[in-house]
């Protein structure tokens, strides 16, 4: 427990009554804002139980909660995350899930306490927002706030980037995102399909539900691969690709041509692409709660999504700069309209990772979203 002496006191939720206000907080930042989409509380509490998150299983968090004067005005989590330590060779540590009201002595004492935290475990930089890791949610909102957060992208008010800029941290990482108002594959590409699988032996297909387990083996191995050289990267553990694979298996089933492979004729996959139909089109109506009547305003939105997010575009290094990324944006086109998409995010992208944003600026997509993250020495 941490008193400051200005009527703040900082506290860690590990008691049911604290964790408690810990995840209710948001429903009073966010009252009136209509483009927030509560998470699911199911879903927060599953987060940090133990059993269930293989985060857990290598690494540390602290979820904390402030107080002025009895009533919750704050939230933050600090995480230790050691892998993030032992594969970058740096001693970072991470700050997540920070809500506060709009003041900077509590934002101060939020982040002061989760330095302590992160300190006592010999790390000596803090680093954020990160919900646990850059593999999950990731990167305050600072440009995009005209509209609701798509399916697993964070949100916040504008004014969170004074209070955290005014605690100390400086920008090091910018992350994008795009915005494609359109389904219609440019006739151009359309023509350049099938000269490409000929010439370069390469043919994309979706996946296969009835086989998920030796799909989920292939993703597991692609995923670590295609972007084990960027910025902030930590290759994901198996349990959390389990984990991760087995959360999004319903949406998934739903339309099983959101994930899509590049194969080359000999059968070796090289890369895939994953969109997801925007379930925050129908969660946005349940308030973060499934019962009693949250599940049926999600089952009764759910029909009506037309907006995907473009969650990953990945090749393995040695399938890179041949064009193969075209009939993976190809097959999206395809299957995302089919899926009655009228347009969708690619997010998020790494600025300066030109590789892969000149594709979708080819294809007409635009910046519509920028998150930062922020470094604070401790």
């Amino acid at each position: 427990m941490s008193d400051r002496g200005d009527g703040i006191e900082v506290r860690p939720a590990d008691d049911r009554k604290t964790f408690k206000h810990f995840v209710q907080l948001p429903y009073q930042i966010y009252d009136g804002d209509p483009n927030w989409v509560a998470p699911l509380i199911r879903d927060v509490k599953t987060a940090f139980n133990k059993k269930k998150h293989p985060f857990h299983t290598h690494s540390e968090v602290q979820p904390f909660v402030a107080f002025r004067d009895g009533r919750p005005v704050g939230r933050i989590v600090a995480i230790n995350n050691r892998n993030h330590v032992a594969y970058h060779e740096e001693p970072v540590g991470f700050f997540g899930y920070f809500e506060c009201i709009n003041d900077p002595e509590v934002a101060a004492a939020l982040f002061d306490r989760t330095a302590e935290w992160l300190r006592e475990r010999g790390l000596q930089t803090m680093r954020g927002p990160a919900s646990f890791s850059l593999n999950e949610m990731a990167g305050l909102l600072t440009m995009g706030f005209d509209r609701p957060p798509t399916v697993m992208m964070p949100y916040n008010p504008e004014y969170y980037v004074d209070l955290v800029t005014g605690a100390g941290f400086e920008e090091v990482q910018s992350l994008i995102g795009y915005h494609l108002s359109h389904s219609d594959a440019p006739e151009k590409l359309v023509k350049l399909e099938k000269k490409l699988e000929k010439r370069l032996g390469v043919r994309t297909r979706t996946i296969d539900m009835d086989n998920f387990e030796g799909e989920l083996e292939r993703l597991r191995d692609l995923y670590n691969k295609a972007w084990e050289k960027n910025w902030g990267f930590v290759p994901m553990t198996d349990a959390e690709i389990d984990f991760m694979a087995h959360e999004l298996k319903p949406l998934v089933k739903r339309i099983p041509t959101q994930v899509i492979f590049a194969e080359r004729d000999d059968g070796e996959t090289i890369g895939f692409t994953l969109f997801l139909m925007d379930a925050n089109q129908a969660l946005i109506h349940a308030k973060g709660r499934l019962f009693p009547f949250g599940l049926v305003k999600i089952l009764k939105y759910l029909p009506t999504m037309n907006y995907c997010r473009v969650l990953t575009l990945g090749l393995v290094p040695e399938a890179r700069g041949q064009g193969i990324d075209n009939l993976l944006i190809m097959a999206l086109f395809r299957h995302g309209g089919a899926a009655g998409t009228i347009g969708g995010e690619f997010s998020w992208i790494l600025e300066d990772n030109t590789a892969m944003r000149k594709p979708l600026e080819r294809i007409g997509s635009v910046i519509s979203k920028r998150y930062l993250l922020y470094d604070r020495a401790i």
